[in-house]
């Protein structure tokens, strides 16, 4: 068994507002699905890493169909919280299910700093995710500030616990969380990996003391300028299950190249 306590690695693609039109969408889930059956690898066999592609909404459906019995999991990069309404715009998870979604991301660094959601309307985004029946990427890290300032644990503690605030033991078994130090997304910065872990220790030790569950089985990946250079390094960490995968992700064989680093990690796979 893995190192890390049986958790499964899972590698999940963020494509951000990229490749959203269904012929784009459609012709890189394909790519990525090729670039995995060349390297042996198959995420709907036991013992291989989950893998998820979250791509616009608009190409939700798209991507699916070239998904179809592959193993491949699709997210949404974000919902609505509310079921229905006179929403303009709003995306329910209801409607994400319908899609074929099973995943969403909630709370990424850009929804937080550009679309100006706080702690609150996060932690609505997530209960409304598991209640519905999708598995929620929480996202949660600090800026360059707060970290120079030696708050990265406030911060992320903070965001954390409102994230959680009312949901049981059980959804430790559901929940991902994603370590994102917002000053690393996007700029080509990463964090050190032992750092990236020591905050990931953190995020398991503080869930699993608030809602009073087994912390082990919850599943923390690192997040934040993920390329296949660096990938070996995250994942050789016991703390960190996984990445969430930005710019790197619009790119197939290096998308799959970080997926195979997480099938060699902790005794998963060859």
């Amino acid at each position: 068994m893995p190192e890390a306590g049986g958790r499964r690695p899972l590698v999940a693609a963020n494509w951000k507002m990229n490749r959203g039109a269904p012929a784009e969408a459609r012709e890189l889930a394909a790519a990525v699905r090729r670039e995995l059956e060349a390297l042996g690898l198959d995420p709907g066999r036991p013992g291989e890493p989950e893998v998820v592609l979250c791509p616009p909404y608009t190409g939700l459906a798209a991507a699916g169909e070239a998904l179809a019995r592959s193993g491949l999991e699709l997210g949404a990069q974000d919902l609505d919280p509310r079921p229905a309404g006179a929403f303009t715009g709003g995306v329910s998870a209801a409607m994400l299910l319908g899609a074929g979604a099973r995943w969403a991301i909630v709370g990424h660094s850009e929804r937080r700093l550009v679309y100006g959601e706080d702690d609150a309307a996060v932690q609505r985004k997530v209960a409304a995710a598991l209640q519905a029946g999708l598995r929620p990427i929480l996202c949660v890290g600090e800026t360059a500030e707060e970290r120079d300032a030696g708050r990265t644990e406030a911060v992320v503690g903070r965001q954390l616990a409102a994230a959680l605030a009312g949901l049981e033991a059980a959804a430790l078994g559901r929940l991902v969380v994603a370590y994102e130090p917002v000053w690393a997304i996007g700029t080509s910065r990463a964090a050190q990996p032992e750092d990236a872990a020591q905050v990931a220790a953190f995020i398991r030790e503080r869930a699993g003391r608030w809602l009073g569950g087994d912390a082990a089985e919850l599943r923390v990946l690192y997040g934040g300028s993920v390329k296949a250079a660096n990938a070996e390094g995250f994942l050789r960490q016991a703390e960190l299950d996984g990445a969430l995968v930005g710019g790197a992700s619009l790119e197939a064989a290096e998308f799959a190249a970080i997926v195979a680093a997480a099938r060699r990690r902790g005794g998963w796979g060859a």
